[in-house]
């Protein structure tokens, strides 16, 4: 059995490192001619473009490992199939069950193997990507790393820790010199939301020095006029799917201890666990179709058929996975809802078949 499970095993791989290979292709392709379009603001130009869209690999490689996986088990499967050999394979008396174990197996060391790099390349690289993208087409961006996002507004030099979509920004520090390059004054807030073409602090410390020393005042809340506004600040605001599974679970944490919602990125965080089930789906689904209408359906059907699958997945689960945002569903439910509903008509298909 052990050399069934390799021989089958090495029919996956290569079905599926084609597949793979040929989506991240058209992925990365139509990435660059988007980005070509940004060519011209600020300094950003085609060594930059090339750059960005290097940095995304990764990312397209994690985020199109699902359909590859069909795509790749079909054609190989299928390619065994229409050589009988599968059909030489249940003649010795190997059910489809264990066949569906070889293929299961494979399946579950790539699918080790794309999310590690996933978690620990993908995420950082695409994160590094749109920070250096963001300075590059913004001469207002000074800096953008792990002490926050620093900018310059006239004469005063501003430190945000936290920048979130929707126009809030957490942790800020505003230092204004004077013409001599002296400190005037130190302004921390805690929050700071946009509101009517304004920037209103929360929660204000400020300091005022002068001759005589340092003045503390503290308030509430604080008007603080900037030319920085949430237009310029999301294209370095903390975007979920830019995040790791473990920065999603801090940040949320972060967003539960500061009264936030955390919604958007709770249904990312249970999506981006979801993601290993419905690689493991795809492959799973592939088998009714091979034991079944498509046995000795030409290459090009299967491949309409696995690219029609896939599509209908992911329409399906994005359909879902806002839905349940908007009427407020369980984040969890609403992620794990679509791999499982397929993997039992699956599991129905492969009855049938049996």
């Amino acid at each position: 059995m052990k050399q069934l499970d390799r021989y089958i095993g090495r029919a996956v791989v290569a079905g599926t490192l084609t597949a793979l290979l040929v989506l991240v292709s058209i992925d990365t392709f139509f990435t660059f001619m988007g980005e070509l379009a940004d060519v011209g603001k600020g300094s950003y130009a085609l060594p930059q473009v090339m750059e960005y869209v290097a940095l995304n690999v990764p990312r397209s490689v994690y985020n199109l490992f699902p359909t590859a996986a069909l795509l790749g088990s079909l054609f190989s499967l299928g390619q065994l199939a229409s050589h009988s050999e599968l059909v030489a394979i249940r003649s010795a008396g190997v059910s489809i069950g264990r066949i569906a174990r070889s293929v299961l197996q494979v399946g579950l060391v790539m699918l080790l193997l794309v999310s590690a790099m996933g978690e620990y390349v993908a995420a950082p690289a695409q994160q590094y990507s749109e920070r250096a993208r963001a300075m590059a087409q913004s001469e207002r961006i000074t800096f953008h790393g792990r002490f926050g996002f620093w900018a310059r507004d006239g004469n005063q030099f501003i430190n945000i820790k936290q920048i979130l979509p929707g126009g809030i920004l957490s942790g800020i520090y505003v230092y204004r010199f004077d013409g001599a390059h002296r400190l005037e004054v130190a302004t921390h807030a805690r929050r700071a939301v946009y509101e009517d073409g304004r920037w209103e602090l929360k929660d204000v410390r400020q300091s005022t020095v002068s001759a005589g020393g340092v003045s503390v005042h503290r308030s509430k809340t604080m008007d603080w006029h900037s030319l920085l506004s949430p237009d310029l600040l999301n294209v370095v605001a903390v975007h979920p799917d830019n995040l790791s599974i473990r920065d999603l679970r801090r940040y949320i944490a972060y967003l539960h201890q500061n009264g936030l919602d955390a919604a958007r990125y709770q249904l990312e965080f249970w999506m981006r666990m979801a993601e290993p089930l419905s690689a493991l789906v795809m492959l799973f689904l592939s088998l009714p179709f091979v034991f079944g209408p498509l046995r000795s359906a030409a290459a090009g059907q299967r491949l309409v058929v696995g690219v029609l699958v896939g599509i209908g997945y992911y329409l399906i689960s994005q359909t879902v996975s806002h839905l349940g945002q908007v009427y407020g569903f369980d984040p969890m439910l609403s992620a794990l809802a679509p791999p499982l509903a397929f993997f039992l008509v699956g599991v129905a298909a492969v009855w049938r078949i049996r």
